[in-house]
């Protein structure tokens, strides 16, 4: 969110100042520039105040159809904005480039400054996961809690613990090093090990990899892996390593090969040897709305078929509900649950599982930017309802109980102070904007007395009433104030031959605009006259719009 007030507030629409398309041409630039040119042209205006104004906005308009009416500087401020013609090294860029060449010099511009910066950043991630043996609350008979102290309640304990975190430091452009390192508990008994890691970046096709490693659960450990892109739409995998303990030395290796089967599925083909050898074969499909997985292994000690299906619903929660089905020479497992986003950095996830002979278990998981939190939670041994019930309901409940009461007054208190935040900090942006915008409108007056008798000579395009900003319909949100500005005069004067066309972009942009509540969502309604009947319509901030319709008509009845 702040990322996007920094762009709306730092970055002016050079296409919506001009009121032209994206994919306009010199013609439809050069005709728009002309009209605002004498609009704003300082020479029109005697008043020493309004001359002042005048010249600010000329040249405004002016920097704006220098950069668009450049074929190089077009290209630039098309794909990296206003702040791309400002970095550091442009002036080398030979001006009879393509926009394609261009964005070549202007990427290789930004590795070169990133990569003095590459001392400074790390990629932290961890893991940390909380086993939890509830399986007192729904496995022991009612006799056994009567001679237990405290009433009987029944016993739940965490039985196993794993802390895990890595760090990744660039050391080049091409090399990578990486330190990991691990603790588990299970029943009291424990242990941890340590990694590096260096890779290293042969190719654009492909990286190799060699680890070290030492702990006191496994002994030393030395492996290599290598990535290879074989074609654009297969690559292959393999690794190997040496596993040194007081056995002996265990070596081991895998290779994996994969290639696209059409735009959204994969092929996997794997082969692992070593203390679990196996062949694995599987499918994956993932599209915008669904992800499925069809998997078979044959080896030793296990194999089995599973297969999982995913769907994504389209909503700003990203809310996923997933299933699946495994089955082996270990028994069978399904599995239920949903992961939905609950903040900006957090997605909250929960599972359920039921397999024979597992047992009943449940699986929280929450993903706080690159950690994770783990809570697998064993309820039972046995296939019993009220475990399986348990297990789907009480989450569920508990979810929406802490969403409606904490969560959601959290986040809206959060975005609310951001919001404020920044418009403290921008406050001054913002007054200028508004200064330029009533300066705009000031100088129309003119303009727009001439217009509007020209159509009213014909029965033309006449706008009665327009406001621009946020409107509240709601009734739920009734409390909340309206934050709009009177924009008819603006409009009013945009109109040519009884027709009024807006481009698709924000309309904050436009002559006479400024942006009266920045980060909020914006609407622009208007009340016009054409031909003598009534017109109204409302329109979203970025849509185009081309009045006057038939459909905007207001029937004499309403």
């Amino acid at each position: 969110m702040a990322a996007a007030l920094e762009y709306e507030l730092e970055n002016d629409d050079y296409y919506s100042l001009l009121n032209v398309r994206r994919e306009a041409t010199q013609e439809e630039l050069k005709a728009s520039y002309r009209r605002l040119c004498m609009l704003y042209h300082p020479d029109k205006h005697r008043d020493p105040e309004l001359k002042r104004q005048a010249e600010q906005l000329f040249n405004l308009v002016h920097q704006a159809y220098e950069v668009l009416s450049d074929p190089q500087s077009r290209a630039i401020y098309d794909i990296f904005g206003k702040k791309g013609l400002e970095v550091e090294g442009w002036e080398v860029v030979e001006r009879k480039r393509t926009p394609a060449e261009i964005r070549e010099e202007y990427e290789r511009l930004q590795r070169e400054r990133d990569e003095r910066r590459l001392q400074q950043r790390t990629n932290p991630k961890g893991t940390i996961s909380v086993g939890v043996d509830a399986t007192d609350l729904f496995d022991r008979y009612e006799e056994d809690y009567e001679d237990m102290p405290g009433g009987g309640f029944p016993h739940v304990e965490i039985n196993r613990m794993h802390i895990s975190q890595s760090i990744e430091a660039p050391l080049t452009a091409k090399d990578t090093a990486v330190l990991a390192g691990s603790l588990s508990t299970h029943n009291g008994n424990g242990g941890g090990n340590i990694n590096l890691s260096l890779r290293r970046v042969t190719s654009a096709s492909g990286w190799g990899e060699i680890e070290f490693g030492a702990g006191d659960t496994r002994g030393p450990m030395f492996g290599m892996k290598v990535f290879r892109n074989i074609t654009p739409r297969c690559f292959v995998t393999a690794q190997c390593g040496l596993q040194f303990s007081s056995r002996g030395v265990r070596p081991s290796a895998s290779t994996m090969w994969a290639r696209h089967l059409d735009q959204n599925t994969m092929g996997y083909l794997q082969w692992r040897w070593g203390s679990q050898s196996a062949m694995t074969t599987s499918i994956v499909r993932d599209t915008k709305t669904s992800h499925f997985t069809l998997a078979l292994q044959l080896g030793v000690p296990h194999s089995y078929l599973m297969m999982s299906y995913q769907y994504k619903f389209q909503d700003d929660d990203q809310t996923k509900i997933k299933g699946s089905l495994k089955t082996g020479f270990f028994g069978t497992v399904v599995e239920y649950g949903v992961e939905r986003k609950i903040s900006q950095h957090s997605v909250l996830a929960g599972t359920v599982s039921i397999g024979v002979p597992q047992g009943v278990s449940l699986k929280i998981r929450l993903n706080r930017a690159s950690q994770t939190y783990l809570f697998p939670i064993h309820l039972t041994d046995q296939l019993l309802p009220s475990a399986v019930f348990y297990a789907t309901v009480g989450p569920l409940v508990i979810y929406l109980a802490v969403q409606k009461l904490v969560i959601t007054p959290y986040v809206r208190s959060q975005k609310e102070q951001e919001l404020q935040k920044h418009r403290e900090n921008s406050a001054s942006d913002i007054a200028k904007k508004k200064q330029e915008a009533e300066s705009a409108v000031l100088l129309m007056h003119e303009s727009v007395k001439r217009i509007i008798e020209a159509e009213e000579s014909k029965m033309g395009l006449i706008i009665l009433n327009a406001w621009y900003g946020k409107f509240v319909t709601d009734n739920s949100r009734k409390n909340e104030r309206a934050k709009v500005i009177d924009v008819t005069v603006p409009l009013q004067c945009l109109v040519k031959d009884s027709k009024l066309i807006l481009t698709e972009a924000s309309k904050a942009g436009l002559p006479g605009f400024y942006d009266p509540c920045v980060g909020e969502e914006k609407s622009l309604k208007l009340l016009y006259q054409f031909r003598g009947a009534m017109h109204q319509v409302l329109s979203g901030d970025t849509e185009p719009l081309r009045i006057p319709k038939q459909s905007h008509r207001i029937e004499a009845e309403t």
